[in-house]
């Protein structure tokens, strides 16, 4: 293997030597805490999926919120239900929301908005009843409109609280670029950043998130030909294998091989939009001119 590229990642991607639950929610709920008291805002806003990524992440929030309002800091955390349709999770969400007790909680279906947006550019004709190629390309178009718009439903009742939004992305999915961008991946603060899958799950355990909810197939869920398609269906490779990845572990070379090219061919959604210097900018060469 390749430790040193494989270091350069874990460092890039915000990976600690040592782990610790305990250690590693008092730290996160502190910094969820301050922050929101030092940006001068009233409110973290996150979508709940019934998934233990934002689940988590809600519980960490919740606990911030109770914290500032305990020290006489007025806020709240909101959370939200942004189901496409009928969502088929939609009890395991409202478990979720049960267990995090939330601060209060809103729901905007993003069906509508994103059904107008498909039929506007690709005409009314449902995906069965395309070609195969292009139902399968309009689907993967439509899912990434369903992340962008959930985000931008939070980012509008972020705008109405005074508020932050909340992301999920964890290294794992930084390492696979499993997040869309400018949708998910987009947000104010990312409580879970630098911790793997694996870390995630003992955070949810540490903070008493039944296990039902911790062990939920992860699933990005955007697909309506392939509804509840499972992450590690989309990457070729177990959470358990990426974990290991980025704990500093070996692992089969068919496996590296898969991660590497996924981490570089992702690159960009880990980056901020990039342009040209005034001054010496060499990032087009004169062949591409």
């Amino acid at each position: 293997m390749d430790k040193s590229f494989q270091n350069g990642v874990r460092h890039a991607l915000g990976m600690a030597e040592a782990f610790d639950a305990k250690t590693e929610v008092a730290r996160r709920v502190i910094f969820l805490a301050d922050y929101l008291k030092k940006s001068g805002c009233n409110s973290y806003v996150l979508g709940i999926s019934g998934g233990v990524d934002s689940t988590t992440c809600g519980m960490l929030a919740q606990r911030a919120c109770t914290a500032l309002r305990s020290e006489g800091y007025d806020c709240r955390f909101i959370a939200m239900r942004l189901p496409y349709g009928q969502q088929r999770d939609e009890r395991e969400a409202q478990f979720a929301l049960t267990t995090i007790q939330p601060d209060e909680m809103r729901t905007a279906n993003i069906a509508t908005a994103t059904d107008a947006i498909i039929s506007e550019q690709f005409g009314p004709t449902p995906p069965s009843g395309w070609a195969a190629e292009i139902a399968a390309t309009i689907d993967f178009v439509k899912g990434n409109i369903k992340a962008r718009q959930r985000m931008v439903v939070q980012y509008a009742i972020a705008g109405e609280s005074n508020g932050l939004v909340l992301g999920t992305d964890h290294a794992a999915e930084a390492l696979m670029g499993f997040f869309t961008k400018f949708g998910d991946g987009a947000c104010d603060v990312a409580p879970l950043s630098g911790l793997n899958k694996r870390q995630v799950r003992e955070l949810a355990r540490y903070m008493g998130i039944p296990e039902v909810l911790v062990m939920k197939v992860p699933t990005a869920d955007l697909e309506d030909l392939d509804p509840g398609k499972p992450d590690e269906k989309a990457y070729g490779v177990t959470y358990d294998v990426i974990d290991d990845y980025l704990e500093g572990m070996d692992i089969p070379v068919e496996y590296e091989k898969l991660i590497v090219a996924q981490y570089l061919k992702t690159q960009h959604k880990r980056m901020l939009p990039v342009f040209p210097l005034r001054h010496g900018y060499s990032g087009v060469s004169d062949h591409m001119l």
